[in-house]
């Protein structure tokens, strides 16, 4: 208790401390006049404040001590009060933690899922307040969160139990490949809507009660997402990649509906969309009246399952179904609207069943962008199938005729625009047929091409751009554009590709490279027009080259492409008659026969590349190939001659002899046609394409000639020896042939211009 008495005291003394003061001072002025035992009085007040000072000291100790013994005995009060509450507390929640598992258990019994996960949470809230309590270390403590984990997964089990129950999957074994139709022949799904079988103790409502408990628990999610995989595995997917297969719904009992698949005869390679349509709503709507017709926390089940499933199912659906129903044809688009109908009433009933968002559209969007679709399939398949033709066998061959003309169908007339314009034009007489009729008109054959062999592949290679620009033509501005811009593609590609494809053909046979020179003059040609002929029917903007900026590059393709066959040919003619040691010492009979072999070996390749390039080259390219390589031959022949020193009679005669096979059979190797008499022309005209050709002519004249011969032939420089030869190359030439004489002197002094 409190000291009350000391408190009083202590406050009395304050009281009258201040009144004693005043009455001693009174005392001590009244005192002063008289001075009589004055010091007597002042030892008397000092002595009277010695004691109230010790007395004032005492109060306050002891007023101290007291207040310090009441603080503590108040925080002792105070921390046992809260203990108290805590034990309270505790205790309270133990007792909620006991009615709850008891209540737990009870509406587990009877199946009463609902009320069993709301008690476990209960119970779980209670233990999660315990774990708060600064001694959650107790074992109690520990025990109960125990507890609480297996209630749980107790819980959790039993309803897995019932889930399984309500929706049995019979799959094929895992040791299956899923690569057929009849791999998902034994795919099966019986739905159960009463759950347990044969217990009349269950509520109609247990379904609702399994899916609200699996909610409350978190488990829903978890369930209902492994559902929708093996579901889209094993069903959807199957039923939309395979047209062949369809879903068959059955009931067997009273309460079981089963869902399995089934195989029909079908020649269709790709599902239609409508098909597709039917066998997926028939799954999704059988699923919806007995599993998934429901809602938990104001979200539908099917909206859940919707959300898991939709993405994949949709893409597969485009990937596998839409992107193949695309046409091919632009004039089929306007029946593609039908397509977009099925796959609109598709998406809202799966809407009207929650399993999809109202803003999802997916599908639709995609076959509404037909056009879009239409123009990106065509275009990636004419790239196919250029690519295809371009790395096809070149060997096959069409014959061109100055009178082919590409195959273009009938384009519709031109804008109003253009009639208005062309009508002006007459008005206005730049179309005078009267000043036109005197004028001198172009032939017929020109700008046409030769007469000459092309590829097959590249016969067709033209038709399909043609092909494509004719699509171009009748489809909507966007897809026309990108279709134009897709041939320009081939031709590229076709000038990256077949170079680098046919390497090595090209290299190794001078026939193929024969083929690829005309392939790339055949497109350069057409290209030169391809542009114009459409561009009054396409919607590009003006100052677009068309093709004709590829016309270079393709006429520098074909040019390469030939010049290295020619330089390989070059290179080996050179390398046989270097075998010729250097025409050299003929009257030994060994080395005339090395240097008449190496002047047969060149005749023989120019007649087997005559025989090849025959009705393949254009004549007049033809020709100069030809002669361009007999040239090569006779150039390097007499560069040899003329750098001999000293040429004897027998070895001028020889020389003569190869020089004469030369003459004589080279004209024989100018076969451009397969008709021989028609080939005598070019054989007559081959000085034209070979410039050596008289030097050759003349060098053998010289090997067979007198020095008066000679002389008279050159004639002052103005004679035909003049022509083929300097006249250094002539004295060096007569220096070799006559020996060191005054009429050899005589006839160089002659041999000048």
């Amino acid at each position: 208790m409190f000291p009350c008495e000391s408190l009083t005291l202590l406050i009395f003394f304050f009281s009258i401390q201040e009144e004693v003061t005043d009455m001693i001072n009174k005392k001590y002025i009244e005192f002063i006049p008289s001075m009589e035992g004055a010091e007597e009085l002042l030892d008397q007040v000092e002595s009277v404040s010695k004691d109230i000072d010790l007395l004032k000291s005492c109060i306050e100790n002891e007023v101290q001590q007291n207040l310090h013994d009441a603080v503590t005995e108040y925080a002792k009060l105070k921390q046992q009060l809260e203990k108290n509450t805590a034990v309270i507390d505790l205790l309270q929640h133990l007792q909620e933690f006991d009615t709850a598992i008891e209540e737990y258990h009870r509406a587990l019994q009877e199946k009463n899922y609902v009320v069993a996960a709301k008690q476990h949470g209960k119970a779980r809230a209670s233990v999660n307040a315990l774990k708060a309590w600064k001694d959650s270390e107790l074992p109690l403590v520990r025990s109960l969160s125990s507890e609480i984990t297996i209630q749980r997964e107790n819980l959790i089990y039993h309803l897995g139990e019932e889930w399984q129950k309500l929706a049995v999957w019979k799959l094929p074994s895992t040791k299956t490949e899923l690569t057929s139709v009849k791999s998902f022949l034994k795919t099966a799904l019986h739905l159960n809507r009463g759950g347990s079988k044969g217990d009349e103790s269950v509520p109609h409502a247990l379904l609702p009660s399994i899916l609200q408990a699996l909610s409350i628990q978190g488990e829903l999610h978890k369930k209902i997402k492994l559902f929708g995989q093996v579901l889209f595995k094993y069903m959807l997917k199957p039923l939309i990649i395979y047209p062949s297969l369809v879903v068959e719904v059955s009931s067997q009992a009273e309460q079981e509906t089963v869902l399995s698949l089934q195989c029909t005869e079908t020649k269709a390679d790709h599902p239609d969309p409508s098909q597709v349509y039917t066998k997926v709503l028939t799954v999704l709507k059988t699923l919806h009246e007995h599993v998934f017709d429901g809602s938990i926390d104001e979200k539908k089940v099917s909206e859940i399952l919707g959300d898991l499933i939709w993405e994949e199912m949709s893409e597969c659906i485009i990937r596998e179904c839409l992107v193949h129903s695309i046409p091919t044809n632009s004039s089929q688009l306007a029946e593609y609207s039908e397509v977009i109908k099925q796959t609109e009433d598709f998406e809202g009933s799966l809407k009207k069943m929650g399993y999809l968002a109202g803003d999802s559209a997916d599908l639709l969007k995609y076959a509404r962008n037909v056009n879009c679709h239409f123009a990106s399939k065509k275009c990636q398949d004419v790239i196919v199938a250029a690519r295809k033709l371009m790395t096809s066998e070149m060997h096959n061959t069409v014959k061109i005729t100055p009178e082919y003309k590409l195959s273009i169908p009938k384009l519709p007339s031109p804008s109003g625009g253009e009639k208005e314009r062309k009508e002006s034009c007459k008005k206005s007489g730049h179309y005078d047929q009267q000043s036109l009729e005197n004028e001198k008109q172009l032939s017929p054959s020109t700008l046409c091409l030769p007469v000459c062999r092309i590829s097959e592949s590249v016969h067709q290679l033209m038709d399909l751009a043609i092909q494509t620009l004719s699509e171009a033509v009748g489809s909507s501005p966007q897809c026309a554009v990108q279709l134009f811009y897709t041939v320009r593609n081939i031709f590229h590609l076709f000038y990256d590709v077949v170079p680098t494809y046919h390497k090595d053909n090209f290299l190794k046979l001078p026939h193929l490279a024969a083929i690829q020179h005309n392939n790339c003059m055949f497109i350069a040609h057409h290209l030169l027009t391809l542009g114009f002929q459409f561009k009054p029917h396409l919607p590009l903007k003006d100052g677009v080259a068309y093709f004709v900026d590829l016309v270079p590059g393709f006429r520098r393709l074909g040019a390469r492409c030939f010049m290295a066959q020619m330089n390989i040919q070059k290179a080996e003619m050179l390398e046989r008659l270097s075998t010729a040691r250097n025409f050299s010492n003929l009257d030994d009979e060994d080395n005339y026969s090395v240097a008449s072999k190496a002047v047969r070996q060149v005749i023989h390749q120019l007649r087997r590349l005559g025989k090849v390039w025959q009705d393949v080259l254009p004549v007049n390219i033809y020709c100069k190939a030809i002669g361009t390589l007999l040239n090569t031959a006779i150039s390097e022949l007499i560069n040899k001659i003329m750098m001999l020193e000293d040429i004897s009679n027998m070895d001028g005669e020889r020389l003569r002899t190869l020089c004469q096979t030369i003459t004589e059979e080279g004209p024989l190797v100018f076969n451009p046609l397969p008709d021989e008499n028609k080939n005598k022309k070019y054989q007559e005209e081959v000085p034209v394409y070979v410039k050596k050709w008289m030097t050759l002519k003349e060098i053998s004249m010289v090997l067979n000639a007198n020095l008066q011969e000679i002389v008279d032939r050159w004639a002052e420089g103005k004679g035909p020896l003049a022509l083929a030869f300097s006249c250094n190359e002539m004295k060096s030439l007569i220096r070799a042939l006559f020996k060191n004489t005054e009429r050899r002197a005589a006839a160089l002094a002659k041999i000048v211009k």
